[in-house]
């Protein structure tokens, strides 16, 4: 094979990442995110608490969805910007700070290009949010280039293992990821964190969420209608598909749930990780 066949080979590897981020802002536009999201906000405190936020810090949360690292560093007394590329996402979070009186920027941005200088703050989070990037050293650079020296990243990030890693391994049996995308979860991972942020000193912590709904056909019913990547799966399969990809939620759930009243208490592992920048 010519030397320019293999470059034509490998560029047709390649996946077209702008493409890919296009769909991915599309299944995060639709359903309603924030109806999810609201629920999880017990982690946007604890990963404050986990960076000891002091008042009057500058931070940038990132890939923001409807606020929950955002008013949890306001209620810090923080300086908080909250960026999405969601500007519906964007939305309900003004609606909570103003809801609390709390004074936060909102500002429509991208997390592969943030729109701020070098330097700019001194704490940088993303709350199962930045994990989606497409493009996942590109993301990774934006957060270390915009974090001060001596600043802090903080991450929660679900792992491949969680109960929400295997919900995405399930959506990926019925709706294959584009080839060469590196999964999301891989955030969740210690090896490929010290890849995208070498050089810094992370700390890596396993934790847990519990998800509490009315029994593990409420929670299939609310991802269903609520959470984008499920919202669109369901809405792309033909009804025999979708009842499939049904049936194997219930049973990952099952699998998972130590309720025994009926409802459901499910243990979502993540980790939850600080980076600091030398």
């Amino acid at each position: 094979m010519s030397a320019t066949a293999v470059l034509e080979k490998a560029a047709a590897a390649q996946p077209d990442l702008s493409a890919v981020k296009q769909r991915q802002q599309g299944a995060w536009s639709s359903g309603d995110y924030a109806v999810v999201g609201t629920t999880l906000q017990i982690v946007g405190e604890q990963l404050c608490e986990a960076l000891n936020l002091r008042p009057g810090s500058k931070v940038l949360d990132v890939a923001a969805g409807n606020g929950n690292a955002t008013l949890a560093a306001a209620r810090r007394w923080c300086d908080v910007t909250s960026t999405d590329y969601v500007p519906s996402l964007l939305e309900r979070g003004r609606e909570r700070a103003t809801a609390e009186r709390l004074e936060v920027t909102f500002r429509e941005a991208d997390a592969e290009a943030l729109p701020f200088a070098d330097a700019s703050f001194d704490v940088v989070v993303s709350t199962f949010g930045v994990m989606f990037t497409p493009d996942q050293d590109k993301a990774a650079a934006e957060l270390m280039r915009v974090c001060k020296r001596g600043g802090k990243i903080g991450l929660a990030n679900w792992t491949p293992q969680g109960f929400i890693g295997q919900v995405f391994k399930t959506l990926g049996k019925y709706m294959p990821p584009p080839a060469g995308v590196k999964s999301p979860a891989l955030w969740g991972t210690q090896a490929r964190l010290a890849e995208m942020f070498a050089g810094a000193e992370i700390d890596a912590q396993p934790r847990m969420f519990v998800f509490r709904y009315k029994s593990p056909q409420h929670f299939l019913d609310v991802f269903r209608s609520y959470y984008g990547p499920m919202h669109k799966a369901f809405g792309a399969l033909d009804a025999e598909k979708g009842k499939a990809l049904a049936t194997d939620l219930i049973a990952l759930i099952g699998e998972f749930n130590r309720a025994d009243d009926g409802t459901m208490a499910v243990h979502s592992e993540y980790l939850e990780v600080i980076i600091s920048k030398r």
